[in-house]
């Protein structure tokens, strides 16, 4: 099974519909698929719900996807780096599913194992828990969080084999590997692909058996979030 796609617009060509769920990884700007995503963009399709950890910030990553109304919904832990994001959540122009980061990449884990929900003292006594089961184990209180899966997972890589293998580049691996054991159909985007056997088996990260297909995107930008300068 070929698994190489010449470009990421072939590779997500005939698996984007409107509505359907996303999940995709980075952390920030850390670790995003930024051809994927905006290729994604150029299908024109929406109402598109989005698991992410942020959405990118106005200019990059999952932001101009705000821009173009193509998000419906984001199931995010962090919202703060995009003003965009704010201003339609305010507006009452978008959906948003709050969940602490912990929670979120657990129920990513979680989905991805085939486990439909799990219990935890995170958010007990909170707005996070209104309208969730809550059960006592013990002397604590915890409260039932939902699993999550997706139609479709984008994911970044430093490096892979054509069989799909994929290793990460330090944090850069943050919500990827989740991402994609939670998605039906996951398409990953890597700086470098190599011949089947050239990866040690120690340094996968990331078993092929989760990705379907790879796009390669050998010069990435890469983009600082916050740059931090001292003075001379």
């Amino acid at each position: 099974m070929n698994k190489v796609y010449p470009n990421a617009h072939a590779a997500l060509a005939d698996l984007v519909q409107d509505g359907i769920t996303i999940a995709s990884g980075g952390f920030g700007l850390c670790g995003i698929p930024e051809s994927l995503i905006e290729a994604l963009r150029e299908t024109g399709k929406r109402g598109f719900t989005i698991i992410s950890n942020n959405c990118g910030v106005d200019e990059f990553g999952l932001g101009p996807l705000l821009y173009s109304r193509q998000i419906k919904k984001m199931i995010s832990s962090y919202v703060g780096g995009n003003k965009e994001f704010e201003r339609q959540y305010l507006a009452g122009e978008l959906e948003l599913e709050f969940t602490p980061q912990g929670t979120l990449a657990e129920k990513l884990r979680a989905g991805g194992a085939g486990i439909p929900a799990f219990f935890t003292r995170t958010g007990y006594g909170t707005l996070v828990a209104e309208g969730k089961e809550t059960r006592q184990f013990g002397d604590e209180w915890y409260v039932m969080e939902l699993s999550l899966t997706a139609d479709l997972a984008l994911i970044k890589g430093a490096r892979a084999d054509k069989a799909g293998n994929l290793t990460f580049n330090k944090t850069a691996r943050n919500f990827n590997p989740l991402c994609a054991r939670a998605g039906r159909i996951c398409v990953a985007e890597v700086e470098e692909i190599v011949e089947v056997g050239e990866l040690a088996p120690d340094e996968i990260h990331l078993p092929g058996i989760y990705v379907q297909r790879l796009v390669l995107n050998p010069h990435p930008k890469k983009h600082i979030e916050v740059r931090t300068v001292k003075k001379d």
